[in-house]
């Protein structure tokens, strides 16, 4: 019989991450799910060791880093869960994070993902994520972001716009019916472009407030490296031009240069993600890394609208209910940019 959830973590060099992953997922309380660690190539000897110490994870070895995204959809391939869920592998699970996610899951058949409150993992108390907003030039970040759980007062159970990969189940019927993750994004907002593509085809986001999970934020990239920059830039516009309306793409140049104002203020005044940069020893590197990606991300342009024809084929939202989604979960920039 075929379990009921399936849990793709991706895998590069994350040996020193993977026993507190593993080892809360073999404390959980929910027993009706398979383990799949896809391998993007490690060097760190990840595959034997997960093979000799945990032999009930199914290992999927590939020869290369094909990314977050790629890596995802390798595991889909092999998983047989009507639940699929992603998993970062430097997090920690509690015990009861996965009986959770699927009881909202199954009492919400509207809902084709359910996310969680994603915490900080040195401190437990202070969030990473609970749930996704958008910008209006399509960037996005963790709502509640470096807020103190113990300070909010939410229900267990928030509508979202569309929850976080690093830790988030998504109903195999929606994938079914708009995909899974985008190979070209390599890595993020990649989530943003399937959470849109659901929300534009008529699925549900919720979010299950106690599923908790911890993270260790930004340990393979960097918090702003050169190559975060570059992905997270090519990649936002990529979101943008599948998914946006034809209205929102043509405001998005504006959009863009008021979000280009709004970094160089952050730079100036040494906030935020401005005092990352200004505090790196690699300032000429992140700056031709964003040219790189706006560059990258025009060649890709013909390809994205291909893409998009498809995404509009299952599209059941107006452009004007798809839009009043976005307002009800928009973030400023100021808030993309500060206390990240």
């Amino acid at each position: 019989m075929n379990p009921l959830a399936s849990i793709i973590i991706v895998n590069w060099n994350g040996l020193a991450h993977l026993p507190n992953c593993l080892d809360s997922l073999a404390a959980q309380t929910f027993r009706d799910f398979e383990v799949i660690l896809v391998d993007n190539g490690s060097e760190d000897d990840s595959v034997a060791f997960v093979g000799e110490r945990y032999p009930w994870v199914r290992v999927a070895p590939l020869m290369k880093n094909t990314g977050f995204a790629s890596g995802n959809n390798h595991g889909f391939v092999q998983a047989r869960g009507d639940y699929i869920v992603v998993l970062n592998n430097d997090t920690r699970v509690e015990p009861d994070w996965l009986r959770i996610l699927v009881d909202v899951a199954d009492a919400h058949p509207e809902a084709g993902m359910v996310g969680c409150r994603i915490c900080s993992f040195a401190d437990p108390d202070i969030i990473d994520s609970i749930g996704m907003g958008i910008c209006l030039d399509g960037m996005s970040r963790g709502r509640f972001r470096n807020r103190r759980w113990s300070e909010l007062s939410l229900r267990a159970v928030e509508e979202i716009l569309f929850p976080s990969a690093c830790a988030a189940l998504y109903k195999r019927a929606m994938l079914d019916d708009v995909g899974f993750f985008d190979d070209e994004f390599f890595a993020y907002a990649e989530d943003s472009d399937l959470g849109l593509r659901g929300r534009l085809a008529g699925w549900k986001a919720v979010l299950a407030t106690q599923a908790v999970v911890y993270h260790k934020y930004s340990q393979t990239s960097g918090s702003l490296s050169p190559f975060k920059v570059y992905l997270v830039e090519r990649n936002h516009y990529w979101v943008a031009l599948k998914n946006f309306s034809s209205g929102q793409l043509m405001a998005l140049p504006l959009f863009t240069l008021l979000r280009y104002l709004q970094q160089l203020r952050a730079v100036l005044l040494g906030g935020g993600t401005g005092g990352e940069f200004r505090a790196g020893d690699s300032q000429a590197a992140l700056i031709k890394a964003m040219f790189k990606a706006i560059f990258d991300s025009l060649r890709g342009v013909p390809r994205m609208l291909r893409k998009r024809r498809q995404v509009m084929k299952h599209r059941q939202l107006s452009g004007r209910e798809f839009s009043a989604l976005l307002r009800r979960h928009r973030i400023t920039f100021r808030e993309l940019l500060d206390h990240n």
